[in-house]
């Protein structure tokens, strides 16, 4: 009686671990002090808890500043686009910065609309006191001078996002801009034009000014540092934050970022808290093994290796926070997303969200990515990822996370059959199928541990989900 006692509870919370209606008991609980690597599992981060935290959720490019084609930009409704990401579970976020004061979208995408469109930017981090025009017609920036309300608006929205249980990654320089946009160096505050300092950023005058985030400018390295060490004055205090060097940074600033890592780390020292520092992937033509061979407590890689189609195991050291940003652009699907979390990965995408840049509002198309996101953190919480290591050497789809003899997650691209080795396992298990395109569960039959075992899905052709368990 004992056993079948057991056997239906393990049941109910397994099919509780699948549902994605409600979100009390995962979502909108603050953090309860900072990130740091999990020392059981170092494929996550972990907290004053001690269990794994599994982190994934979408991001935009305009959650910290506002950006659109008029002047000044429209604001972005920030607690309703925290009520989203609440709604499909999801708990990380990237909050990005932008050092262009405007800029033209470019790209051969067919639903990036208004190519010759001037974007503008507000609010930047220095104050624009003049004496004196920047190439924009507005008064020079003052790079002595921090704007209040950047650092306020950042501040709040970090804490606003802590208050939903929503981790931050701090973006703190964008690298794409000065490589991709057209002359977007005259709409950079580093122009010798935009500023009352004196400040060139083209030291090699070939006009691109790449090197503003290289070791090379003395006075732009001050700046910058100051400008970091504000940052970190800011969000210090807060359980909920990251750190990102840049976004899509050109591979010769990989001393530059390896720098500023050691920096924030060194300063962090004589603070409260610390927090994790992430470095991500370089465009273009950045290697994955710079990322592995940083300072940095997180990294997210490009293509290479397979983190599109078939991505390797974490096999533990950094937290690996694999983004479709820097696998597609705007890109990825339900497959990718699941092999990922089987990996021992955490998965985030970049949402074009309402479309007021690149795509339509709310696009159906990356629906199954949204969602699939805030069910696999679902698992994650209720199974407890601190156990749980890639083990695709027990399944025959080669996709499963582990704790071998216990609980076992196991994805199923295309549905049908999956074998598992139980071989090494003892007792009986509870097998439960979730169809994440539906959201439809189905308990499966009791299997015995011992030897392998061989299980078909009851959704047929389309993904699937299995989870097993030791039920006595």
């Amino acid at each position: 009686m004992h056993s079948r006692y057991l056997a239906i509870l393990l049941a109910f919370v397994i099919a509780f671990a699948f549902n994605s209606e409600s979100t009390s008991q995962t979502t909108d609980e603050p953090a309860t002090g900072p990130l740091r690597l999990c020392k059981e599992n170092p494929r996550y981060f972990t907290d004053d808890s001690g269990q794994a935290i599994f982190l994934t959720g979408s991001h935009h490019w305009y959650n910290l500043v506002d950006m659109g084609p008029t002047d000044p930009p429209p604001k972005l409704d920030y607690t309703a686009y925290l009520d989203w990401m609440s709604e499909l579970n999801h708990n990380f976020m990237r909050m990005w910065a932008w050092e262009l004061v405007t800029w033209k979208i470019s790209g051969n995408a067919a639903d990036i609309r208004n190519k010759n469109t001037l974007y503008y930017i507000s609010p930047f981090l220095w104050q624009r006191t003049g004496p004196g025009k920047a190439l924009d017609g507005k008064p020079k920036f003052n790079l002595d001078k921090f704007n209040p309300a950047y650092f306020e608006r950042m501040r709040s929205r970090v804490i606003e996002a802590r208050d939903r249980g929503i981790y931050v990654s701090v973006m703190l320089f964008e690298g794409y801009g000065l490589q991709r946009i057209k002359d977007s160096l005259k709409s950079h505050p580093f122009h010798k034009e935009n500023n009352i300092n004196g400040i060139n950023g083209d030291k090699n005058g070939d006009g691109l000014g790449v090197e503003i985030h290289e070791l090379v400018n003395p006075d732009i390295l001050a700046i910058q540092k100051k400008y970091i060490k504000k940052v970190i004055d800011t969000v210090n205090d807060l359980d909920n934050v990251l750190y990102e060097i840049s976004n899509e940074n050109h591979p010769e600033s990989t001393p530059f970022q390896y720098a500023m890592i050691d920096f924030i780390h060194d300063y962090e020292k004589s603070k409260a808290k610390q927090h994790p520092v992430g470095m991500t992937f370089q465009f273009k033509g950045g290697s994955n093994q710079d990322l592995y061979n940083s300072p940095a407590d997180w990294i997210s890689p490009n293509p290479d290796g397979g983190y599109r189609d078939n991505p390797p195991a974490n096999k533990g050291g950094k937290v690996i926070i694999t983004d479709t940003d820097h696998l597609w652009g705007i890109g990825g699907n339900q497959a990718w997303l699941w092999k990922s979390v089987c990996r021992g990965l955490n998965p985030i995408f970049m949402d074009r969200y309402d479309g007021t840049i690149i795509g339509k509002k709310f696009d159906p198309r990356w629906e199954s990515i949204r969602k699939s996101m805030g069910y696999a953190r679902r698992m994650a919480n209720r199974m407890n990822f601190t156990t749980m290591i890639p083990h695709g050497d027990l399944v025959s789809t080669k996709y499963c996370l582990a704790e071998p003899g216990v609980k076992y997650l196991i994805y199923l691209p295309k549905g049908q059959q999956v074998e598992i080795d139980l071989s090494n396992a003892k007792g009986r298990y509870t097998s439960f199928w979730f169809n994440p395109n539906n959201r439809e569960r189905q308990r499966g039959k009791e299997i015995n541990g011992g030897a392998k075992q061989t299980l078909t899905s009851p959704f047929g052709e389309v993904d699937a989900v299995l989870l097993i368990q030791k039920s006595q």
